[in-house]
């Protein structure tokens, strides 16, 4: 066997090179090879020119690792950005941990494809030992920018699972008063209707009491049963498709509807695309009560319309938006920008026959918010009001369903806030 005629930072330089001179090579096979493992585009795997550079510039990291060990290559700040950024892209397009580990890995494998066949050109000019420890460099460097990615998506998950822990004490709060002072009114118009002294008039007041607020019971009861299913294992959630929940929910309320005359309609075109039928049937029996409780009754034709669509804001992940609009009574001016909070009613001073806990909404801004997605409100310049949600579409599935190109994104689809 020949006598070595290089050392180990010699071999680690020649590596070095390599992997600057085919960092396009390593970038484009690492991006095929994440593709096939995640259900989203080729393009938005990097979606923007500058996150693909930062492949390039990680591999540079790599590459001055290999060439000098003695760097702390954790707390370059660079690498250390970059990395930290593509944590951030991730957590955003829906990865979980055990994805980005896996994408790592695949980095790890295919720099090490590249670079053996300089090591099998040099043959016996380098001795195994030298191999080992150029190898453990690289893995070494793909480790540390590993740690640097994982460590921001899970900073970032953490804040996500901190503010839903902080939305659902307060949601408990809220659901704690509501039923205090359900209970306490049924308890106290009970209490009255013992009296002896009562006119018919009075008696059946309290009466009417009693029934409102056992119905409002049974109403938040029902939304907390539906919300207990929302927090359950993912792999017990029912999903149904969308057109089946809202027929579920039109049926549900039914009676309601006819008792005031108002036609619910099912838009034709409902994406087909499979949805967690507990959240969706939350917000829409939400909404659809809403719309019936304040609809015009001095029209002759009062409607409830569900609509919805599958959209591309950002070519990062589709969106599916969930549409009840109506042409009711519609919603004064200085309360719009409080429809969303906790007990706050449109129309308690305007609308009193029409009873209410004042949680439909901000239930159904909570649901979709722990989801991932948002609600908001629209008024048309027709009149009525239009509410609406949306959640995160990742699946391919949902785009065939729905007839969706990723790349025909209509400007007038984005939701207003």
């Amino acid at each position: 066997m020949a006598t070595s005629s290089r050392d180990t930072g010699s071999l680690r330089s020649m590596l070095a090179v390599r992997i600057r001179a085919n960092r396009e090579e390593i970038v484009h096979r690492w991006l095929e090879r994440i593709n096939a493992r995640v259900a989203i585009e080729k393009t938005e795997v990097f979606p923007t020119d500058e996150l693909i550079n930062h492949v390039p510039l990680l591999l540079d990291g790599v590459a001055d690792f290999l060439e000098a060990p003695e760097q702390d290559l954790d707390t370059s700040g660079p690498v250390t950005a970059k990395a930290m950024e593509l944590g951030a892209l991730r957590h955003a397009q829906g990865f979980d941990a055990y994805e980005i580990l896996k994408e790592h890995e695949l980095l790890c494998r295919i720099l090490f494809t590249n670079v053996r066949p300089l090591v099998d050109e040099l043959g016996d000019d380098v001795t195994p030992i030298e191999v080992i420890e150029c190898w453990e460099q690289i893995s070494q460097a793909i480790e540390l920018i590993r740690q640097a990615t994982v460590t921001q998506f899970l900073r970032l998950a953490a804040d996500r699972v901190n503010e839903r822990e902080s939305r659902l004490r307060s949601f408990n709060r809220m659901v704690a008063h509501e039923l205090k002072n359900r209970v306490g009114a049924v308890r106290g118009a009970a209490h009255m209707l013992e009296e002896t002294w009562l006119t018919p008039e009075e008696r059946s007041r309290f009466q009417r009491m009693i029934i409102e607020n056992t119905e409002g019971l049974q109403s938040v009861l029902t939304n907390l049963e539906s919300l207990s299913r929302l927090e359950s294992d993912a792999r017990q959630r029912k999903n149904i498709l969308l057109p089946q929940a809202a027929a579920e929910v039109v049926r549900q309320l039914r009676e309601a509807a006819q008792a005031k005359r108002i036609d619910v309609q099912i838009a034709d075109d409902l994406p087909p695309v499979e949805v967690d039928a507990a959240a969706v049937e939350l917000c829409l029996t939400n909404l659809v009560s809403n719309a019936i409780k304040y609809s015009d009754t001095s029209r002759s034709n009062p409607w409830v319309k569900i609509s919805g669509e599958l959209v591309y804001p950002n070519h990062l992940y589709g969106e599916l938006i969930v549409r009840v609009s109506d042409n009711g009574m519609g919603v004064p001016v200085k309360a719009r920008d409080r429809l969303f909070e906790q007990f706050y009613r449109a129309h308690s001073e305007t609308v009193t026959e029409a009873e209410g806990t004042g949680l439909g909404l901000s239930i159904v801004r909570e649901t979709a918010e722990s989801l991932g997605g948002r609600a908001w409100a629209e008024f048309p310049e027709s009149g009525g009001t239009t509410f609406a949600f949306c959640f995160p579409s990742r699946r391919e599935e949902d785009a065939a369903a729905a007839g969706t190109r990723r790349d025909s994104v209509s400007q007038d689809s984005q939701p207003t806030a």
